[in-house]
């Protein structure tokens, strides 16, 4: 398993053996969502970088899971129509949403590693 890529909107993202990028939320916003109870995902087509792809419903609000990259979602995690807890119990795992072949896959390395993400969190804990 390669390194982890993250998003300042609190998605990870990690390259695959077969050039697919497999895209998720992280822990940190899985807990500030609170218990997850919907899942909606992707159409398998094209979207462009910043588009809302998905959305994740909770107890306590939705929120929109946004296309990290501009690229073609190729699979979905259906898992999670019937088990959408899977986010929270394995938000870096079994809880990913979908995957997507990058218009661009050097643009992968240019997102935040998990130092720069872990100092993110921090800067908005601190405010």
């Amino acid at each position: 398993m390669s390194e982890l890529r993250f998003t300042e909107d609190h998605e990870w993202l990690r390259t695959e053996t077969d050039g697919s990028v497999t895209v998720g939320i992280t822990a940190f916003a899985q807990n500030a969502l609170g218990d997850v109870v919907y899942v909606q995902l992707p159409e398998l087509q094209s979207y462009d970088k910043g588009a809302e792809a998905s959305t994740v419903e909770s107890v306590k609000a939705a929120s929109g899971v946004y296309m990290p990259l501009t690229g073609e979602v190729v699979a979905v995690n259906d898992q999670l129509n019937d088990s959408p807890e899977l986010v929270n119990e394995d938000p870096l795992g079994e809880g990913w949403f979908f995957r997507f072949i990058p218009a661009d896959a050097g643009a992968v390395a240019q997102l935040l590693d998990q130092d720069a993400y872990d100092r993110l969190i921090k800067a908005n804990a601190d405010v």
